[in-house]
């Protein structure tokens, strides 16, 4: 009887921890949504579960789990860090960091210098020191707080990239670093806010992540859609919120697929194995001795490049590391044994304000000499026109057959023409050095990501 009531008594204190832990995290939620009207969506997307494992709160993206003494005690010394702590799990969450592992972290857990775990560690900083940099550049009372040296040092040597501090760049930067083991205790100390134990369960099943990145995402893209849209003035007062949001939800592309898009449909000189007939083949064999009833048709007709321009901007605000990773990733798909009629006919333009160097390549060997021996010409100023106008001209002369489209490698800045050519055109950014630029509606605009463009692709 004494055990039944000491258990029932353990119950009721277990649910009113867990009774005051949810009030505060809705405390919180009510805080940031008057500020923040624009998360209102994101800020009401968990479900309060507490967890006395966690410490003092964690999110898998559907469960906000919290210790409930450590929250309690939290929200007693200072309810802006209570405050803080909800928007920085939403954040985690907007952006997915969550869910991102792999290639997406910036293969963090192969290339930390101790190993997996090294990067690991790094990847999980990285995503903490993103959200709060954004949640301290908030100028709104439920998260102003003051900034420690530390974490004012760190936020300026990383601004001296000049782009917006998303996780992966925030990666990459602190893997220059060379951070020592001190040094990485130091910055996981200032910036770890919460537990990010629930980002690897192997008991997640794989549609249900899928389902829930997709939530997170549409969140993200409405929440953008609204900054720039009917919250002009939330956005200015929420730092670099909306510029991570553009970074995050940017239109990214396939480029190998989408160079195989520039090749032509025309019969080659080989035998089609899809339309053969090993049935047919082998009775006529079996019946007449040396007398198949069907051969394979002498022609097929493929999918191949044969026509496209590549015109590299060489002006001074493009470097010559970047342009030499763009032409890589170029030689190892257009290198692929299917990519090449035997003969093509593909002109690499060198264009700053004006076109400096125009080389043909008819054939696979003329692309491998070409990059062996690449050299850059150029670093005027940037103006997209001659270029369009010299491949005009090259068109108008007889010079191409059947020319498919432009391929624009640059980093944005510069004159674009007014009028659509005669064939199609993308522009093409590394997103280590892109900028948003007013691309015309008449063109694509690709951004490759740096991580993307590895060096055993290259074919040489």
């Amino acid at each position: 009887m004494t055990e039944n009531i000491t258990d029932k008594t353990n119950e009721q204190a277990a649910e009113r921890l867990a009774q005051i832990g949810r009030e505060i995290l809705g405390i919180c939620r009510d805080e940031l949504y008057f500020s923040m009207r624009f998360l209102d969506v994101a800020l009401s997307s968990f479900v309060y579960t507490m967890d006395p494992e966690v410490s003092p709160f964690g999110t898998d993206g559907y469960h906000m789990y919290f210790h409930p003494r450590e929250l309690g005690g939290l929200y007693r010394e200072n309810r802006i860090l209570a405050n803080r702590g909800y928007l920085h799990m939403v954040l985690h969450c907007i952006f997915r960091h969550i869910w991102k592992t792999g290639g997406d972290r910036g293969s963090a857990y192969g290339s930390g210098e101790n190993g997996p775990e090294s990067g690991k560690r790094l990847w999980n900083l990285s995503c903490d020191i993103a959200v709060e940099h954004i949640i301290d550049g908030c100028d709104l009372r439920p998260v102003r707080f003051s900034r420690s040296l530390l974490r004012r040092e760190t936020y300026r040597k990383l601004e001296l990239s000049g782009h917006v501090l998303n996780a992966e760049r925030v990666y990459r930067l602190l893997t220059e670093w060379e951070l020592t083991e001190k040094e990485l205790g130091l910055l996981e100390e200032e910036f770890r806010v919460d537990d990010h134990r629930y980002w690897e369960n192997d008991e997640r099943k794989q549609p249900q992540d899928q389902q829930m990145q997709q939530r997170w995402k549409d969140i993200d893209e409405k929440m953008e859609t609204d900054l720039e849209t009917f919250s002009k003035e939330a956005a200015e007062k929420n730092g670099s919120f909306l510029g991570e949001l553009r970074v995050e939800n940017r239109e990214r592309h396939d480029y190998r697929e989408f160079l195989r898009k520039f090749s032509v449909f025309r019969e080659e000189l080989k035998a089609d194995q899809d339309t053969f007939d090993y049935g047919f083949y082998s009775y006529g064999m079996s019946l007449y001795g040396n007398m198949p009833l069907i051969e394979p048709l002498e022609t097929r007709e493929e999918h191949r490049i044969e026509e496209f321009v590549v015109v590299i901007d060489t002006s001074m605000s493009c470097s010559g590391e970047l342009i030499g990773k763009f032409l890589q990733e170029t030689y190892s798909v257009l290198a692929e044994n299917d990519s090449f009629f035997r003969k093509v006919n593909i002109h690499i333009i060198q264009c700053d304000e004006e076109v400096h160097q125009d080389v043909k390549i008819t054939s696979e060997e003329e692309l491998k000499d070409y990059m062996e021996h690449f050299s850059l010409y150029g670093e005027g100023g940037t103006d997209f026109r001659p270029a369009f106008e010299y491949v005009e001209g090259l068109r108008q002369s007889g010079e191409f057959a059947d020319l498919k489209g432009m391929i624009y490698f640059t980093d944005g800045y510069g004159i674009y023409p007014e009028r659509m050519p005669a064939w199609r055109t993308a522009f093409v950014f590394l997103e280590e050095d892109y900028r948003d630029a007013d691309v015309p509606a008449w063109a694509i605009k690709l951004i490759l990501r740096e991580e993307d463009i590895k060096e055993e692709h290259f074919g040489y």
